[in-house]
C-alpha cells in the first residue's frame, strides 16, 4: 500500500485514521444512478462516515456537496496537484479539521489526464476501507478497476440495478436505494417543479 507520506496533503491527516468509504461514478451514468447516488451521500453524512471522493466526475461532485452539509470527516483525492485554487467550501472544511485533501501528484500537475486518474483511483482503493462504484461504464477504466479491487478482496459495492449487471456480476455486492432526501436538499437543477 502506498504510503501516506507519499502523498501531498493539505487538511487533517488524522482522519486517515477513520474507516474509509470510497466512493466512485464513471462520468457517464444512466438516470437510474442519480438519486440512489445522492441517498447515499446523505445515509453517509447522517451515519457520521468518512467518505474519501475524486471529485470528478458529476455525481462525485454531487455527493461531495451533499456531503459538505454536514460535519462527518472527508478525504478529496485530486487526479492532478493540490494547486492554490479550491473551492472555498473545501477551503472552510480543511480549516474546520474535517476535510483532508491529497494527491499523488506534485503541485506542478495542473490538469486530470486518464492516466493521473486511474492512479488516483488506485490510490483511493488503497486508501479505502470498502469501495462504493456508483456506476461504471462497461468495459470502462473503472469497470476494470473494480474488477482488480474485487480480485484482491476489497468489499465493493454498487447499485443493485440492471445496468450494472457486469459488475455484480464481477464480484460487487449490489445493495438497494432507500429514497430518504427532501426535495430542498436536492441541487436546484435537479429539483422537478410543483404544479
Amino acid at each position: 500500500m502506498r504510503h501516506p507520506g507519499e502523498l501531498v496533503l493539505l487538511g487533517n491527516e488524522k482522519i486517515f485514521k477513520e474507516k474509509k468509504i470510497a466512493f466512485f461514478c464513471s462520468r457517464r451514468y444512466p438516470a437510474t444512478v442519480v438519486l440512489p447516488s445522492y441517498d447515499w451521500a446523505i445515509a453517509k453524512l447522517n451515519a457520521g462516515r468518512c467518505v474519501l471522493s475524486g471529485n470528478h466526475s458529476r455525481i462525485e461532485k454531487e455527493v461531495v456537496h451533499f456531503l459538505l452539509k454536514g460535519t462527518q470527516p472527508m478525504i478529496i483525492a485530486m487526479g492532478r496537484g493540490l494547486g492554490k485554487r479550491m473551492d472555498s467550501r473545501l477551503v472552510e472544511a480543511v480549516e474546520s479539521g474535517r476535510l483532508l485533501m491529497l494527491s499523488p501528484f506534485p503541485d506542478t500537475l495542473k490538469r486530470v489526464t486518464c492516466e493521473t486518474a486511474r492512479i488516483r483511483n488506485d490510490v483511493m482503493a488503497e486508501l479505502a476501507d470498502e469501495i462504493f462504484v456508483a456506476y461504471a461504464s462497461p468495459r470502462g477504466e473503472l469497470e476494470i478497476l473494480s474488477e482488480i479491487w474485487i480480485a484482491t478482496g476489497k468489499p465493493v459495492y454498487t447499485f443493485g440495478v440492471p445496468e450494472n449487471e457486469g459488475l455484480i456480476a464481477a464480484g460487487a455486492i449490489g445493495v438497494e436505494s432507500s429514497p430518504i432526501r427532501p426535495p430542498e436538499d436536492l441541487p436546484a437543477d435537479q429539483r422537478k417543479e410543483s404544479t
